[in-house]
């Protein structure tokens, strides 16, 4: 055997085991669930210019400028985005693009239910596909939404002391469907009315969460839905449940 044809012998096994591991780090399951250095497949529907997400060790690091996609009133008179406000409406004070935050929200790729529930707090509870933020059926302190209701704009948002957010179905992408609506702080995707299969689920339990397919996973895992349940006999809140798992903090 020449020194040459030895080297190479010795190098195989190192190789092999090399590619195993890159093989290890770089695919998943089909189901879209994360796994070690790689995202769920439900990011892939973030808008790519407002939010950013990258898989660092175990978790998943969420980034996003508070800006929506979309056209709304609540951009000032001049921007692109820009539409009147709809007769009668009486828009809260600030515009979009007055704000200039910045938001972080760090979550398990492969988040679980804990062992008890907890109650939803003022302030961001998730973040949109749109790069906006996602609060819950809470207007202020034990403030229901219903005087606030005459502020939002056609896609269930108005602007707030800290961001433009959305407290009912974002009608601006989602109107009685299965799209993808964002991600709760605990780390749980939140959909439309409807199930992957067009149909109404129901087995949602308090959270509006239940276990099955989505269109980011065809195996199926738990997730929340915008609960079908008219409130003020019009609207439909995102999130006026607990969190089902243990939330995370949006700075």
């Amino acid at each position: 055997m020449t020194s040459r044809t030895l080297r190479l012998a010795r190098l195989l096994p190192l190789l092999a085991l090399l590619g195993t591991a890159a093989c290890d780090t770089a695919t998943g399951d089909d189901g879209g669930e994360g796994t070690a250095g790689e995202l769920h497949a439900a990011f892939a529907a973030f808008d790519a210019d407002n939010v950013t997400a990258v898989v660092s060790g175990s978790n998943v690091i969420i980034e996003s400028n508070g800006m929506p996609n979309h056209t709304s009133p609540y951009w000032s008179p001049t921007h692109p985005l820009y539409v009147a406000p709809t007769e009668g409406q009486g828009l809260a004070p600030g515009y979009i693009d007055d704000f200039n935050g910045s938001y972080s929200l760090t979550v398990p790729a492969n988040p679980t239910k804990a062992s008890s529930t907890s109650a939803t707090g003022l302030g961001p509870i998730g973040i949109a596909v749109s790069g906006a933020m996602i609060y819950d059926d809470q207007e202020g302190p034990n403030v229901p939404l219903d005087n606030a209701i005459g502020s939002f704009d056609y896609t269930g948002a108005h602007t707030g002391p800290q961001s433009y957010h959305y407290h009912i179905e974002p009608k601006a992408w989602s109107d009685d469907d299965d799209e993808l609506i964002g991600i709760i702080s605990d780390g749980f995707f939140l959909y439309g009315r409807r199930d992957a299969d067009g149909t109404y689920p129901a087995d949602l339990d308090a959270s509006g969460g239940h276990t099955g397919p989505t269109a980011h996973n065809a195996d199926g895992e738990y997730h929340y839905h915008i609960q079908n349940t008219l409130y003020l006999s019009r609207y439909y809140i995102l999130f006026p449940g607990d969190y089902q798992g243990t939330p995370n903090a949006i700075r």
